[in-house]
């Protein structure tokens, strides 16, 4: 590694800060389009935007931050695969794939894929520690984030930043996943205790009540490497930073420092192995180690469709039958890591990110990675912390990365053998555990109280069992999106004429509050009202709104009243018109509404005939 560490004044040209922006016209847009336009091609292979401008400069940042990742990636892999209960060598499988797939697809410079604790956690939920289950289940959850990016179900996917529903399942489940993982590896790779239950209050309960039964070896050496760990991170985040005018030395030092820093992983790992080694060349072994791991590349063969076992072969139907829920919280929640990810990284480092590729380059990685034995795999966040730190440029980074990994798969597993379980398990807290901030929950209370509903939900759910905590959290933010739409802000403006604005959008599940809204207001006193409806806050409306409208036309007709409409976008009048409503009349300010309503001169309602609408009406109409 160069000793000297990244300068964080790099600047990135327009071609590489708009990667992922290439997707500027809108998906329906895009449809009118030619499949094999320029702009097209583009949006299906990001790398055209930042590949004729790469520079020898780009090349030299991409090339540390691939290594950094790199040296980062191959121990976190080891003990990613044991959370995945599979042997360690599927989890460098799973660890290669995506730097290459996502050098062409991705839409983000920071975004490195491959295993992660909470997906192989889930992993390990829904495939019975068996590989084949793990390599068919990659095989199946790619399929469908391939067939989402088709659809362009991207923009469906919540932000960092979103609703309800993006809180509860791309963050809360984070939150409640992330205390599964560290009590998991505490208990059987820190204390190596064995045979602890996978559900949460269970592991609690049996790892106090086999407390005496722990290896000291293991809870000692855990120990001190979670504590290296920790400071070495620590060193990390309190460097300050290095200027050009420092003595070559100093700026030499800060580089070492720098780079150790960054590998700490690796470093705590190779410590810990030449300790076991130590003990090994003494007679004694104290600790659990990894054990052997199978030499060399993978085999480039199909997904396991089948599986042979001594009480028979289980069918492909009754494996897919076995995974259950799987098939679809762990694409989900894939998609979910990644695309949450990606956004708070372009966020943080001001570019954007082209949801609907992002699924296209989960998909296919997850495809492609299981025909050389690989489990699922999404963003990880840790790794695209140490990729951004280390000022990495474009998704070049991935290759050195990948590559790295390939040589270690060639090279190294021998060396694997005597890595101890708890030096992994070190390296899975201190990665899992800033993923639960406790802030959260006094962020909440602060800003919106009823968000604590879903967060507690999966939270509490997910220490019994993930897919519970999960599709329950999902469900009660569902729940809560559905009563806001049911339920719509209205603005009332009390005068000589009633006005009624809706805050947001119309759609069935609130046509029925708004109609109680107006009949409260507006005909069940006494004289009944005249309605003026501001509809600027609503771009699109469904057929029970419309038939909504309509009954409600009728009710101030019989009331003796007049209801006319202000404000209405093009695509809703358009809606409007061709629905032909009995009364309709719609104005284009609100001035002239209320002049027409107090029966005073100078205002006109617009003709419900589309051949009379204004000139300037009719050319938005047929656009």
């Amino acid at each position: 590694m160069s000793p000297a560490p990244p300068s964080p004044t790099v600047e990135m040209p327009s071609s590489v800060t708009a990667l992922g922006q290439a997707r500027s016209s809108r998906p329906g847009m895009a449809s009118s389009a030619c499949c094999c336009s320029p702009a097209a091609v583009q949006r299906r292979l990001p790398i055209l935007a930042w590949l004729p401008s790469y520079c020898l400069q780009w090349l030299k940042m991409d090339f540390i931050a691939g290594l950094s990742v790199g040296l980062t990636a191959i121990p976190q892999a080891l003990a990613y695969a044991e959370v995945a209960g599979l042997p360690p060598q599927y989890g460098l499988y799973s660890a290669f794939v995506g730097c290459f797939v996502y050098f062409f697809l991705g839409t983000s410079r920071d975004v490195t894929l491959g295993p992660t604790a909470i997906m192989s956690l889930l992993v390990s939920f829904y495939t019975f520690h068996e590989p084949a289950y793990a390599v068919l289940l990659a095989f199946l959850s790619g399929c469908i984030q391939l067939t989402m990016g088709v659809l362009h179900l991207g923009e469906a996917l919540p932000s960092c930043q979103g609703d309800a529903l993006d809180l509860s399942i791309s963050l809360f489940a984070f939150q409640g996943l992330s205390p599964c993982v560290s009590v998991s590896v505490f208990g059987q790779n820190l204390l190596g205790l064995q045979n602890i239950s996978r559900q949460f209050f269970l592991q609690v309960y049996h790892t106090f009540l086999r407390i005496a039964e722990t290896r000291v070896g293991d809870a000692v050496l855990g120990l001190v490497c979670m504590l290296l760990l920790l400071v070495l991170k620590l060193m990390r985040d309190h460097m300050p930073p290095v200027h050009p005018e420092m003595p070559l030395g100093v700026r030499l030092s800060h580089g070492l420092v720098w780079s150790a820093t960054t590998a700490r992983n690796a470093l705590v790992v190779s410590f810990a192995a030449l300790v076991a080694y130590s003990f090994e060349v003494t007679g004694y072994q104290p600790f659990i180690l990894t054990g052997e791991t199978a030499e060399g590349l993978p085999p480039v063969r199909t997904p396991p469709f089948s599986v042979t076992t001594a009480n028979g072969t289980i069918s492909f139907t009754e494996m897919v039958q076995d995974m259950g829920a799987g098939l679809a919280v762990v694409p989900l929640m894939g998609l979910l890591e990644s695309v949450a990810v990606a956004k708070a990284f372009a966020s943080q480092n001001n570019y954007r990110i082209d949801a609907n590729q992002e699924l296209l380059a989960i998909g296919l990685t997850n495809v492609l990675g299981s025909f050389v034995s690989a489990y699922p795999v999404t963003g990880s966040f840790g790794r695209t912390a140490v990729n951004s730190q280390s000022g990495v440029c474009t998704p070049a980074g991935g290759l050195v990365t990948g590559v790295l990994v390939l040589l270690s798969l060639d090279y190294l597993t021998s060396l694997f053998y005597y890595i101890p379980k708890s030096a992994l398990a070190a390296v899975i807290i201190m990665a899992v555990a800033p993923l639960f901030d406790t802030k959260i929950f006094r962020t909440l209370w602060r800003v919106k109280r009823l968000d604590l509903l879903p967060l507690c939900v999966t939270f509490l759910l997910c220490f019994w069992e993930v897919q519970y905590g999960i599709l329950a959290g999902a469900l009660v933010s569902l729940l809560m999106l559905l009563h806001s739409a049911a339920r719509p802000e209205t603005k009332v403006s009390e005068g000589p004429v009633l006005v009624l604005q809706p805050a947001s959008g119309l759609s069935f599940p609130a046509m029925e509050a708004l109609r109680e809204e107006i009949l409260s207001r507006a005909l069940e006193v006494s004289p009944p009202r005249c309605l003026v409806l501001e509809c600027t806050h609503v771009c699109s409306i469904d057929y029970t709104v419309v038939l909504g409208l309509g009954e409600l036309l009728q009710d101030f007709q019989k009331q003796g009243v007049t209801l006319v409409f202000v404000g209405l976008q093009v695509p809703v009048l358009r809606v409007l018109l061709s629905a032909d409503l009995k009364g309709f009349q719609y104005f284009s300010t609100l001035e002239e509404a209320e002049k027409h309503l107090r029966q005073e001169p100078g205002a006109q309602p617009c003709n419900i005939r589309e051949d009379t609408v204004p000139d300037h009406k009719v050319a938005l109409l047929e656009a």
